[in-house]
Formats: structure tokens, sequence, C-alpha cells
């Protein structure tokens, strides 16, 4: 997933800082192999601690495998899947991107299973929501590098103000939402149903129902009666009450959302665990709980991740193995996550994690990601699935909308695009 999915934003041009770093020197023998390696950026301030990360995995690594160099090319999350692609229609692929999707390499057979790659130790280690996910047609290709999860943020000096506790059901959501708004609050639920990722909001609104994108046999279930009724529910209960604030949810976006938050202008959003940095750096007071089902919690939360691959092209199947079992030792893999705010992709790290008392505000995201849903990124057909969802969610709420011809229409554009894999 890319960074929309983890919900980081870029914070750089369109044409974005690269940066290269070099391992010890080229090949220096008919022994010796070197490694390329493309990566994304995280560092949304414009600084180099992703660099600085990817250098000293690489110093550590080529210490105990002289024979093995690797090469590191750094490019924002604008531009780094696009320039992956670049590379592999030029014939020229690096032998490992860590980017934002796997599937469409996968299924025209340009990479390695993760079984040709990892030892069975490292393998058996990722949390099994995220191994999953980096499934096509039952054999997993992208390996989970970072994760993240949602829960249910509010604004707890709000709620005191209006004299409410966090919701657990629908109904609750609406009622609070109605007494903040009664309270002056500018918009007592944010519900962002714009084109930065609606996809994802679109989804957790969807498990909220027990419904999905999918149903149990993997198959795309867009316009089932539970998602067709959790939009018709925040359509009537959310947005016709106006308790979704000034912007119209097709016209929201997560960022503007996060921000609103941040500034103590919205009671309720659904959130990731970098929006609590954001909002302790504006001294918000928050909470966070589950996102309500509508009798209940709901059935999961939505699991995100950002992949990781090795490409079959230079033909270094042992040395990528070599070096991503490496990568996924858990002082590299803790290293990262607690670097961006983000959740380890394996179970030890996760644990270990979930032990340390300095992350305490992650345990409940550290919590609800073994039982998460992922969107299902392993189809080749998601990537136009997702773009249509974009598009089109945000008139399901909107005035005159129907969420039941909205999602029909979705499920159309799904249904043409599975059939055409």
């Amino acid at each position: 997933m890319r960074r929309r999915f983890l919900g980081l934003t870029a914070a750089v041009a369109a044409f974005g800082m690269t940066a290269v770093l070099s391992g010890c020197g080229g090949e220096s023998g008919s022994g010796d192999v070197t490694l390329k390696l493309v990566a994304a950026d995280y560092d949304i301030a414009g600084g180099s601690s992703t660099k600085t990360y990817w250098h000293n995995v690489v110093e550590d690594f080529e210490k105990k495998n002289p024979n093995i160099k690797v090469d590191v090319q750094i490019f924002s999350w604008d531009v780094v899947d696009a320039k992956v692609a670049e590379m592999v229609k030029a014939g020229n692929a690096p032998d490992i991107a860590q980017i934002g999707a796997y599937s469409d390499y996968a299924s025209s057979g340009k990479l390695y299973s993760v079984d040709q790659l990892l030892s069975i130790p490292v393998e058996a280690n990722f949390l099994s929501p995220l191994a999953d996910a980096g499934n096509v047609k039952r054999v997993q290709y992208g390996m989970p590098f970072v994760a993240s999860t949602r829960l249910l943020f509010y604004n707890q000096t709000l709620f005191e103000q209006a004299h409410i506790k966090p919701p657990t059901t629908w109904a609750e959501i609406a009622s609070d939402a109605k007494a903040l708004k009664a309270k002056g609050v500018k918009t007592p639920f944010a519900l962002p149903l714009g084109s930065e990722e609606a996809q994802a909001e679109t989804m957790m609104w969807m498990l909220s129902d027990n419904g999905g994108y999918t149903n149990t046999v993997d198959g795309y279930d867009i316009d089932s009666p539970e998602n067709i009724q959790a939009f018709d529910w925040l359509k009537a209960n959310l947005v016709e009450p106006e308790l979704t604030g000034p912007v119209a949810p097709g016209k929201l976006n997560r960022q503007d959302a996060f921000d609103a938050f941040a500034k103590g202008e919205v009671g309720m959003l659904n959130g990731h665990p970098s929006l609590m940095e954001a909002a302790k750096k504006k001294g918000i007071k928050f909470g966070m709980v589950p996102l309500p089902g509508q009798n209940g919690q709901a059935k999961a939360a939505m699991g995100v991740a950002d992949w990781i691959m090795g490409f079959k092209q230079g033909g270094h199947r042992a040395q990528i193995g070599k070096f991503l079992d490496f990568t996924f030792s858990d002082a590299n893999v803790l290293k990262f996550a607690d670097q961006y705010d983000l959740l380890p992709s394996t179970v030890s790290a996760s644990s270990a994690m979930a032990a340390d008392p300095k992350h305490k505000e992650l345990k409940p995201f550290l919590a609800a990601l073994p039982t998460s849903e992922l969107p299902p990124v392993g189809k080749t057909s998601w990537p136009k699935v997702s773009e249509t969802v974009k598009k089109k969610i945000g008139s399901a709420v909107a005035p005159g909308g129907s969420p039941k011809s909205v999602l029909q229409d979705i499920a159309k554009v799904a249904m043409d695009a599975e059939n055409a894999e």
C-alpha cells in the first residue's frame, strides 16, 4: 500500500528528492554481487532519516556479508512506484523494491515468492493478516514492510464540555455528534470521503457493519446489504443532520481532517498512529477507541501495510533472501516502526513493542492489528477499484445521492476489472 494507505503525506514535490546510498564499493570479484534496492522516503519533513536508516542497515549487513554489496536509491512516495515501473519496463528491475504495490509484478511472473527468499523462521514471523494480504492466488509474494491500523479518535476536552462518553455503537456516535454540535463544535464527526483516501474510510465503515470489499471466498462484494446499510446510516444520521462539518464528505481529504482535529475543530474521526503526534504537538487531549459497529465493536479494524519484494530479473535469489532475512530482524523492524510511529509487521517485534512502556499509546493499535482486515491488495484489479471508490463514494452520501446505486456502480467496475485479469 502506498503512502496514501498509511496516511502519511509526501512532503516533497512531485519530482521529489532522490537519494542514493552506495555500499562499500562495486563488485570486486567474480564471487561478489551488488544488489539494487529502491525504497520509499518516509520522512514527511523532508529530512534524511530514511536515508540514514537504510545506510545503517546496509553498513551492518555488509560487515557480516562482505561478498554482497547493496546500493540503495530512495525516492519520494510521489514517484517511487512510477520509478520502479519505469525500471521494470526498461528491463532494469531492481533486485529489491520497497513500494506501495506488488500484485501486478507477481501476476506477471516478475517476483520471487516469499518462500523462495526467506528462511522459515522469518517467513513464519509475519502477522497473519499481513502475510495473507501479500498473497496472489494463495502464494505470498509481497512482504509487509511496515503496518498500521485505524481507531476512532475523539477530542477529550470537547467531550468533557459536552458531558458525553466515547461511543460504543453507531447510535452513540450520532448522539455524541449532536451533543458536540449543540456546543458549537465546527465538525462533530469528520468523514473524509475525498479523493485522497476515501477507499480506506469506506472500508472502515463497511467493516463496522460486518461487511467489506470482499466476501469469504475473496470475491468482490461491494454492494452487499451490509455495505449499503452502512452508507444509508451515514447519510441519514451524520451527513443529512449536518454533523460532518462545513466541508462535504466527498470533498474532505484525510489530511485536512487530521489537520482540523489537531486544531481542536473536530470531535471525532478515524485515525492512525501518526495523528497522535500531530495532536500532541498542538496540545490536543485525545482518546482512542475501536470504531463502533451498529450494535457494538466492529468485526475488525482496517489494517494497512507497505510492501517489499524481490525481483527475479537479476537472478540474485540467495543474496536477496539473505539481505531480507537481515532486514526483518527485530532490531531493524522496531527501529523503523518507532522512527515513524508505525507498527511492526512481525509477531516478535510487535510483542516487543507492546511490552515497552514508551510505546503504551500504541498498544490499542497493536492489539487491533493481529485480527485486522486489509484491502484486497493482492488483486491486480484493486488499483482500478480503489480509484473508482475515491471518485464515486462521496456522492453516495451527497444530497440526492443513493448509497445503493453508487455501490452497485462500483461493484460493476470491480466485476469488470476482475474478469479482465
